[in-house]
């Protein structure tokens, strides 16, 4: 493998940047164009990349071939169709003709690469994506957009020239698990919200997409079986507001949206604490028999289901049930956090309980790693979201099998402030800013814990302090693409120095796509 040097990158890309704002749309002149984004300088960082030979142009005569008509390949070409029409304003037929030119999505090729892995390879005469399952070819797909002028990402025609270095990348994942959280819960958020924040993680090859949908203040998800959830209970949120719901449609559409990118919505169910909202829904949930006020505040650890009553656990598997038949994904989290207001021997018990509904619909269980102070089930994740990677339960717990999401508050919860003039966000963690959210190795910091119970990572954004798209993005970019890096790239490849500069490149590209991030000052942003 060969990187160019770091200064040469930086002069390249300015080349770049020069071309995108003065380059002409005829292929012609785009001979004659400044050089091309560097392999090497996407985000994640590849495992393999090879400088080589001269670039591929996109012009109007290039066409999008998927060579033996295979459905899911061609899915992906018209995702990726898709995405550069409207800049490049060329057709960009998708065909099932074979050919040697062209822009190439091809299913086959090296075991080695995996089910999420891809090998991209760029000449003169075309580029071609090779992936043994449609993952890999549209984590392809993301890292041939970043090879291409940010512009490409607006939704009118742009100047161009569209043009992609030479050579080979060859790549896939460390860990399974590279995922984000929303917490639609504190405040809602609309199906169209979210998949605009899907379609950002996506670009990150971010792969599962964490929704928190019932908290005290709100519960987000329609539920047959017990329906004033989510009329009554999702009828308000932090400070007031009305609130709102997904029906079962509109989750069934955010799960569509999201396979179609391959991104799994893993639901949580906040349980047996962060309930007032459900409690509040039905008095029979409460231990006393009354239901408390519906709560518009951000305090936490006051409520908490009944554990001892037989209602409860009906009330559990109802909800477990209709919420796994919606979600074709494999796993589903039962919270488990912060439920002060439960004793341990019922804490304990309800857990067990829990988790067991779970694997009775056929899901595999993620609760917040204090599901490791009671019984992790056998395959059950915990999801850790300390600030030292000291805990003794979680590292007994990973010893004896139970696998490890990484969510350390303290360096990716995106909630958090960068700095004490950050306006939106909390600081209970600390102050995170975006070296301190990336400048760390996910397989070594549960301390004592065997690198192989590492399922992935995550990064968690919290909502008391947000209610807009534009919050979500301000708070979670740049270090959402730190949490996607960290999550993919192998760990000799997490270099802060190396990640700022490639990390920067991207600061455009979110400008193109109407992303307002934060401007860190520990990053050397282009001028734009």
């Amino acid at each position: 493998m060969r990187r160019l040097p770091r200064l040469l990158c930086s002069l390249l890309l300015v080349a770049s940047a020069g071309a995108t704002a003065a380059g002409s749309a005829s292929e012609a002149e785009a001979e004659d164009a400044p050089s091309v984004i560097p392999l090497d300088q996407v985000v994640p960082a590849p495992v393999s990349v090879r400088p080589a030979g001269d670039p591929y142009t996109i012009g109007s005569r290039t066409v999008i071939r998927v060579p033996g008509r295979m459905q899911e390949a061609r899915k992906a070409a018209e995702q990726l169709a898709g995405l550069l029409r409207p800049s490049t304003g060329f057709v960009l037929p998708v065909t099932s003709r074979d050919g040697n030119d062209g822009i190439v999505l091809r299913l086959g090729g090296d075991r080695a690469l995996g089910p999420e892995g891809y090998r991209l390879d760029s000449s003169r005469r075309s580029v071609t994506i090779t992936a043994r399952k449609a993952a890999g070819l549209i984590h392809g797909i993301q890292t041939l957009r970043q090879l291409l002028p940010a512009s490409v990402e607006k939704g009118e025609r742009q100047p161009g020239p569209w043009r992609v270095a030479g050579g080979t990348i060859t790549d896939s994942p460390r860990f399974a698990y590279r995922g984000a959280m929303l917490d639609v819960s504190r405040h809602f958020f609309t199906v169209g919200q979210v998949k605009r924040y899907i379609d950002q993680m996506a670009l990150y090859k971010i792969n599962k997409f964490h929704l928190h949908l019932s908290d005290d203040q709100g519960w987000r998800i329609a539920i047959d079986s017990w329906p004033r959830l989510a009329t009554y209970g999702g009828s308000t949120q932090v400070g007031g507001g009305p609130g709102g719901f997904y029906t079962k449609d509109d989750y069934r559409e955010i799960v569509r949206y999201a396979a179609d990118r391959q991104v799994e919505i893993v639901p949580e169910i906040d349980m047996p604490g962060h309930t007032n909202a459900a409690l509040a829904s039905y008095a029979e949930l409460n231990c006393d028999g009354v239901a408390p006020p519906l709560y518009t505040g951000t305090e936490v650890g006051f409520s908490s289901l009944c554990a001892p009553r037989a209602v409860t656990y009906d009330f559990v598997d109802d909800v477990v049930r209709e919420l796994a038949a919606m979600t074709p994904g494999r796993y589903l989290h039962i919270g488990g956090d912060e439920a002060h207001s439960t004793s341990h021997e019922d804490y304990a018990a309800f857990m067990d309980r829990a988790q067991a509904a779970v694997a009775k619909y056929g899901k595999t269980v993620i609760g917040w790693h204090q599901l490791t102070g009671a019984k992790p089930a056998k395959g059950a994740v915990a999801q850790y979201w300390g600030t030292t990677g000291t805990e003794r339960e979680v590292v007994d717990a990973a010893r004896a099998g139970t696998k490890l999401i990484l969510s350390p508050a303290n360096r990716i919860y995106l909630d958090m402030k960068y700095t004490k003039d950050t306006p939106l966000g909390l600081s209970w963690a600390g102050y995170v800013e975006v070296r301190q959210s990336y400048d760390w190795d996910p397989g070594a910091y549960i301390k004592d814990a065997p690198p192989s119970a590492i399922l992935g990572v995550e990064g968690p954004l919290w909502s008391e302090t947000l209610s807009t798209s534009d919050h979500i993005e301000f708070m979670a970019f740049p270090r959402l693409a730190g949490v996607a890096e960290l999550g993919w790239s192998q760990a000799d490849a997490l270099d802060w120095e190396s990640y700022r500069t490639r990390l920067a490149a991207q600061g455009p590209r979110w400008s193109a796509l109407g992303i307002d991030y934060y401007r860190s000052p520990q990053v050397p942003w282009p001028a734009e």
